[in-house]
């Protein structure tokens, strides 16, 4: 029983969990605590289903009774790659659910001429082209950012990499997926559209203002 759709590389997370604490987070009523705070549980969901599929390797253990041959996660530690600042209100509750991930970190904003992404901070493990990388973002809108950071993380070394959000916009879907097709997406709700400010319509307002409480 699965609790997603594919459609190419979008997987939705229609749980029911999730989608109810997302209405919750896309309330204008919604305080910052209490955002921050429904951002980490949908977290810990969207991780469950992101982390779906990862490789198993089979060891023997002695039960109180008996020895057994049983399974436990195969090669290196998950790594968690929070884009900031946002990113990092996703981390969180991705952290609750595989406490022993390693973290790495991309910071980018866009110059205001060219609109395009600029890094300005990259703090990731060496090893990380033989970790499977989980970016994080909570919101997926024109894409430019999403993609700049993927193909950073693939100069890297990066070979396995996915891509979660809480929202997307189906410009932001369509840029990510021109510009990495290899890239699975997951995500919680397909938003109609970008605004003129390029804010996902109707989306849930900046989540790294409602995250931080700043304006």
């Amino acid at each position: 029983m699965t609790h997603h759709t594919k459609e190419g590389h979008v997987v939705v997370l229609d749980h029911p969990l999730i989608q109810h604490k997302l209405t919750l987070l896309r309330r204008r009523e919604t305080s910052t605590a209490v955002f921050r705070s429904l951002a980490r549980e949908i977290a810990l969901l969207m991780g469950y289903e992101v982390t779906r599929g990862l490789p198993l390797e089979t060891i023997q253990i002695e039960t109180p009774l008996e020895a057994m041959d049983a399974p436990q996660l195969a090669g290196k530690k998950l790594c968690f790659v929070s884009i900031l600042r946002a990113g990092n209100g996703l981390l969180d509750g991705m952290l609750d659910l595989v406490p022993s991930a390693r973290v790495g970190h991309i910071g980018l904003y866009r110059d205001p001429h060219t609109l395009s992404p600029v890094e300005y901070y990259l703090k990731l493990p060496d090893d990380i082209g033989e970790r499977m990388v989980i970016v994080v973002d909570p919101m997926l809108a024109t894409g430019h950012s999403a993609a700049a950071a993927i193909a950073r993380l693939k100069q890297a070394g990066a070979t396995q990499i996915r891509f979660a959000c809480l929202l997307c916009a189906p410009e932001g879907l369509r840029l990510l997926h021109e510009q990495h097709p290899d890239i699975d997406i997951y995500t919680c709700a397909t938003d109609r559209q970008l605004d003129e400010h390029g804010y996902i319509r109707p989306g849930l307002g900046d989540a790294g203002d409602r995250l931080y409480g700043t304006k």
